[in-house]
Order: C-alpha cells, then sequence, then structure tokens
C-alpha cells in the first residue's frame, strides 16, 4: 500500500474532519471507520491523527458510542472495526462468524482504570472504599454518606448525614463492563441478582449518557456518587477515591498500581481476559485491557494492510503515548504475543 499525502486530517470522536493548510485537497488514499468504546476515546483520537500526520494517505475515522454500539455495528459490517472495553462473548462471536462468515479477532490496546467519584462538599478527595461498600452502595442497601462501613474505613473523616445519589450509565457501556465486572467478583449477591454487563438493570441510581454525562450528573449534584474512566475523572477535576484490594491495601488508581493489576496475567491465545480484583499486594482492583474488534478476513485488501500496518505502529510507538493521557501501556508479553496474531488478519 503506497502513502499519499492528502489534504485532509481527521478530529476523531464525533467525526470532524479539518482541511490541513497548504497540503491540498486531495481525498484519503485508503479510509477505515471504526466505532465503540468511550473509555479509551481521548486515546484512540491521540493514535488515530498522530497516525494519520505520518501517513497523511490513510484516515482512520473513530465515533465513539460506547461499547456496546462497537459490538453491534462490527457485526451488522457498517464500520471497518469495532472497539468494546468487553470481550464479544461466545455468542456474540457464534453469531458474528454466521452473519460476516469470518471469525472476529481481539486485540487490547491499553489498560485502563474504572474510579469511583463523588461529589461531596466539604470532604477532601481521597475517601477510602471497601468492595463490600461498592456493592452495597450500588445494591441500594447504603443509602447514607455517614454509614458504618464508609466510615470505618475512613477514620477520622467527618462524613454528612446525606442521601448518597447514585449515578450510573443509562448507555451500553464498556465502562460499566468493567465495573459490573468487577462487583460481581467481589459480591455474590450482586452476581446472583444484576450480574455483569455493558447494559444492566441498576437495583437503584440515575442514569447519564456517556462517561461525559456521568461526571455532568455528579458535578451538579451534591452527595452523588458513580464511576467512570479514570482520565475522564482528573480531567474534571473530581473527587475519586482508593479501592481495597485482595491484599487488603487501599489502593489509588495510577498508571503503576493499574499495571500491576496486569502483572502475571495468563493471557489466552484471543486475548480475552478479565484482570478485574486481581491478586498482588500493589494492584488497583478496578482496570482492564480494552480492546480492537478486527474481522480475521478482508475483502478489501488495502484496508485489510492498513490495519495490519496500525496495530503494529500500536504496538510500538502508540505505547509511548499512553501515559499522559493515564492509560497504562502494554505489557511486553502482551506485545509480542498481538504482533504474531496480526498476521491473521488476511
Amino acid at each position: 500500500m503506497t502513502r499519499r499525502k492528502s489534504g485532509w486530517a481527521t478530529v476523531f470522536g464525533f467525526v470532524l474532519i479539518l482541511e490541513l493548510a497548504g497540503c491540498g485537497s486531495g481525498a484519503p488514499e485508503v479510509l477505515i471507520t471504526g466505532a465503540g468504546a468511550t473509555f479509551p476515546y481521548p486515546l484512540y483520537s491521540k493514535w488515530f491523527y498522530q497516525y494519520y500526520k505520518q501517513f497523511p494517505g490513510s484516515q482512520i475515522n473513530y465515533q465513539s458510542l460506547g461499547s456496546g454500539a462497537g459490538v453491534r455495528q462490527i457485526s451488522e459490517g457498517t464500520v471497518d472495526f469495532g472497539a468494546s472495553d468487553q470481550p464479544m462473548n461466545d455468542e456474540q462471536i457464534a453469531a458474528f462468524r454466521q452473519k460476516r462468515n469470518t471469525n472476529i479477532l481481539h486485540f487490547p490496546t491499553v489498560l485502563g482504570a474504572d474510579v469511583p467519584v463523588y461529589n461531596l462538599p466539604g470532604v477532601a478527595t481521597g475517601l477510602n472504599f471497601t468492595p463490600e461498600v461498592l456493592a452495597g452502595i450500588f445494591l441500594g442497601k447504603i443509602t447514607r454518606w455517614d454509614d458504618a462501613g464508609i466510615a470505618s474505613a475512613n477514620p477520622g473523616v467527618k462524613l454528612p448525614s446525606k442521601e448518597i445519589v447514585v449515578v450510573h450509565r443509562s448507555d451500553g457501556s464498556g465502562t460499566t463492563y468493567i465495573w459490573t465486572d468487577y462487583l460481581s467478583k467481589i459480591s455474590p449477591e450482586w452476581k446472583s441478582k444484576v450480574g455483569k454487563g455493558t447494559s444492566v438493570n441498576w437495583p437503584t441510581g440515575l442514569g447519564a449518557k456517556g462517561n461525559e454525562g456521568v461526571s455532568g450528573q455528579i458535578e451538579q449534584i451534591p452527595n452523588s456518587f458513580g464511576y467512570m474512566e479514570l482520565i475522564y475523572a482528573v480531567q474534571n477535576n473530581m473527587s475519586y477515591g482508593k479501592v481495597r484490594n485482595r491484599s487488603g491495601a487501599f489502593i489509588k488508581a495510577s498508571l503503576a498500581t493499574v499495571t500491576a493489576a496486569a502483572a502475571g496475567v495468563e493471557l489466552p491465545d484471543d486475548f480475552r481476559v478479565s484482570i478485574t480484583d486481581p491478586d498482588g499486594a500493589d494492584a488497583y482492583p478496578i482496570a482492564s485491557f480494552t480492546w480492537l474488534l478486527i474481522p480475521e478476513e478482508f475483502k478489501n485488501k488495502e484496508k485489510m494492510l492498513l490495519l495490519r500496518d496500525f496495530l503494529n505502529w500500536m504496538l510500538g510507538p502508540g505505547q509511548t503515548m499512553t501515559s499522559d493521557l493515564l492509560y497504562s501501556p502494554l505489557p511486553a508479553t502482551v506485545i509480542a504475543k498481538e504482533r504474531a496474531a496480526i498476521a491473521r488478519i488476511h
């Protein structure tokens, strides 16, 4: 595939196309479309734009619509690739094979974290949350900020006797999948009554669309509590707490603690794995890989070559760009295994 300089660049997310001054007005040589997860959207925006700047004839348009939409659109064939924070399950993969007459491949791109966020006037950031408290809040069993479970994890903190206003995602969301996957591991009651998924029947709370919607609701509502991807909490200067891990330590989400969550993970050949509630003294417990969903077989050879080229770029230069946006890079063992798997795309 040759590289030709194009006169267009793309700012990704809601597909805004800008003409680059002084570069002509030719159409891109190869145009790839994708849709899905909002969780890695800030990083994908940077990646796709930086890749375009290096190879201007190759344009990747990405719509940040949520993991559920990513799985749906790649399954229907309306995009060239999907993106999801939840790996497709066996039933979804079987349906994809039947409809598309090929297999779907999962490629981990980066590691990220969900964090518990809150708006509690007069209380600083950094509250401690136990697994039991997190499950209790979302089950509707812990309803006030001065509950004994919250107070015991935060000695010396003056907690108000105010009702907790729970906020959760209303759309199909990989961020929700990560959160509910964690709750299903640490709470038998949550697992049996609610379970895990990109969408669940919430026992309590207000729904909001996207990480942006959740952050907006929490910022506006005093005494509110919810969950979102780490970078959205940091960018919006929101208070977020530490979570007690399996070793008993209260851990703050960071590049190092999210990386620790993936340490020693046994990655299956299809790359579908959960790393929530991991072992490790320094591991943050609500972390996950996020995946690109790519068909194994392409009818368009140029698109196939572009996606293979991008994946190799993502595993190389792309990994050096993750930390600025508070995503943890992939472990070297994962990168090596992915590079070998790229050849399956044909």
